[in-house]
């Protein structure tokens, strides 16, 4: 029997009515993204439309990890809502841009500035301008 490293803490806070921030710490991998799955979809029933997810305490975040942040940010763009990575560790950063991640999810630095990126609206991160001649 093994035991978790790093085992998964999260803290739920509501700065606002219509946002939830999660604050996770551990190891983000197929043992414990159920646990994370579990929270968001607790907040998105009860009437939550940002998720911002603190990951600064994460040290590693696996493929399950990844997963559930890309699903819960395509089930809160129907709302329409977003999905705020905050503060990735360099390596946990990095796995997001090498994946994509980061291509489609924001990656900020803080609680205000999600906040601030989810009253800016939503964010096509495709190409927005046709190419000069």
């Amino acid at each position: 029997m093994s035991v978790a490293q790093n085992p998964l803490s999260i803290k739920v806070e509501l700065p606002r009515e219509d946002a939830v921030l999660l604050t996770v710490e551990g190891d983000l991998d197929m043992d414990t993204a159920t646990e994370l799955q579990h929270h968001l979809a607790n907040q998105l029933h009860h009437g939550r439309r940002h998720f911002l997810l603190d990951i600064a305490g994460v040290p590693f975040m696996d493929s399950s990890g990844m997963n559930i942040v890309l699903r819960a940010y395509q089930e809160v763009r129907e709302i329409p809502g977003g999905v705020y990575v905050i503060s990735p560790t360099p390596a946990v950063r990095r796995i997001l841009d090498l994946t994509g991640v980061s291509i489609t999810v924001p990656i900020v630095g803080s609680v205000e500035e999600a906040l601030e990126v989810a009253d800016a609206g939503p964010v096509d991160h495709g190409p927005t301008t046709p190419s000069q001649e």
